[in-house]
């Protein structure tokens, strides 16, 4: 079984900084693209950032030129360095393969809560 295990979130002021970890174990780590996921409650999950196996990233709009994902394949780990965070940044944080969750196949872990008070 693919596990996957989020860190790094905590309670933050507006304007503040956080970097989230994703541990993956169980697959093709340096194979496969891999994303950053948000839930806030009461709305759709969405993704927010992606990486592909060589290190190519890419950004929803809410947070281009704020937030940076990258990845150390020898770790299997992938980061989130979250920077200008606001409020509307609140959510359950998820990292998962893209592939797993764009074909409805994906294991939810527990995810890591990142609150950003105004």
């Amino acid at each position: 079984q693919v596990q996957l295990v989020e860190s790094g979130g905590g309670l933050v002021q507006a304007g503040g900084s956080l970097r989230l970890s994703c541990v993956a174990s169980g697959g093709i780590f340096s194979a496969n693209a891999m994303g950053w996921y948000r839930q806030a409650p009461g709305k759709q999950r969405e993704l927010v950032a992606g990486i592909t196996g060589g290190g190519i990233p890419n950004y929803a709009d809410s947070v281009k030129g704020r937030f940076t994902i990258s990845r150390d394949n020898a770790k299997n780990t992938v980061y989130l360095q979250m920077n200008s965070l606001k409020p509307e940044d609140t959510a359950v944080y998820y990292c998962n393969y893209i592939a797993s969750a764009v074909y409805g196949m994906a294991s939810w872990g527990k995810g890591t809560l990142v609150t950003v008070s105004s």
